[in-house]
């Protein structure tokens, strides 16, 4: 199992849903964040006075996907992210080493279902 977490821009995330969606993938978490990369933020004037605003909103986009889906899932949603402007966001992949469903006390692969 892998766990993905995909860093992106908010106005993508209905993409990335329904590409998930369509290929299987219906169980994640979606966390409001903001972040900071090359995408640098921008300069704004409040009462004659210039500030950077350098952290900008994301959504961070959480699954955990059995290895066999994990090409699909990270194709999936960068694809359906991508703008190709400075700021698309992050994929990362890690391992899991086991999952729990806590209402059935089913695990690893089965708990995923």
């Amino acid at each position: 199992m892998v766990r993905i977490e995909a860093i992106i821009r908010p106005n993508r995330l209905e993409p990335v849903k329904v590409a998930l969606d369509e290929i299987g993938v219906h169980g994640m978490s979606v966390i409001e964040i903001k972040g900071a990369g090359k995408q640098k933020g921008y300069t704004q004037h409040y009462r004659g006075s210039e500030y950077v605003v350098n952290l900008l909103p994301k959504v961070q986009i959480i699954v955990v996907v059995t290895d066999d889906k994990k090409d699909l899932v990270v194709n999936s949603i960068s694809e359906a992210a991508r703008t190709g402007d400075i700021g698309d966001g992050k994929i990362f992949v890690t391992p899991v080493l086991e999952a729990v469903r806590v209402r059935t006390g089913e695990r690893d692969d089965e708990a995923l279902t």
